[in-house]
């Protein structure tokens, strides 16, 4: 049986969208992606998905009502429970049939069992070269992760938080 890493969704941009520029607003594009995302992960792995964490979200284009926007979404990486999900958009002005690369993202899903707890997540399989490429590419962005996380800790290490309804114990990264 093969694995359904890629998912693909088409949506038409609509008024209700818009911001005050006329473009779509960042976050019903980031609503959006999110969506894909589970999506994606949960059709990969069969159960259901949480989002841990969204990064790297570059917004290359702004993107207008009336265009047609494609979501190409992509099981990228596959820890234990975890599994990275690469979403690549790109928009179409169905006046000029011209197409735009909008938006690039990863997210980091956590496949969940039925008690809402943290589940395995079915081995990734690797069909072709691309598919490895993207597994490397996306190991050394979680170990970009890692340090990221590892080195804002120390930064904000001894500054008070700024939230006074959190006890000093909690993690505020």
């Amino acid at each position: 049986m093969s694995q359904e890493k890629t998912l693909y969704m088409t949506l038409l941009m609509s008024p209700d969208m818009a911001n005050f520029a006329g473009n779509v607003h960042g976050g019903a594009l980031l609503k959006m992606l999110d969506q894909v995302a589970y999506a994606c992960a949960a059709r990969y792995c069969g159960t259901y998905v949480v989002t841990l964490s969204l990064d790297q979200v570059s917004f290359k284009e702004p993107i207008k009502v009336g265009e047609l926007v494609s979501f190409r979404a992509h099981v990228n990486y596959v820890g234990r429970t975890s599994m990275e999900i690469g979403v690549k958009v790109v928009t179409e002005d169905l006046r000029n049939k011209e197409k735009r690369h909008a938006v690039s993202c990863y997210f980091t899903m956590v496949a969940l069992d039925e008690n809402g707890k943290p589940t395995p997540a079915p081995p990734l399989k690797f069909n072709n070269e691309f598919d490895k490429k993207l597994y490397e590419a996306a190991k050394m962005r979680q170990e970009m992760r890692r340090e990221t996380q590892r080195r804002n800790k120390e930064i904000t290490a001894g500054i008070p938080s700024y939230n006074p309804d959190l006890s000093e114990t909690d993690d505020d990264s």
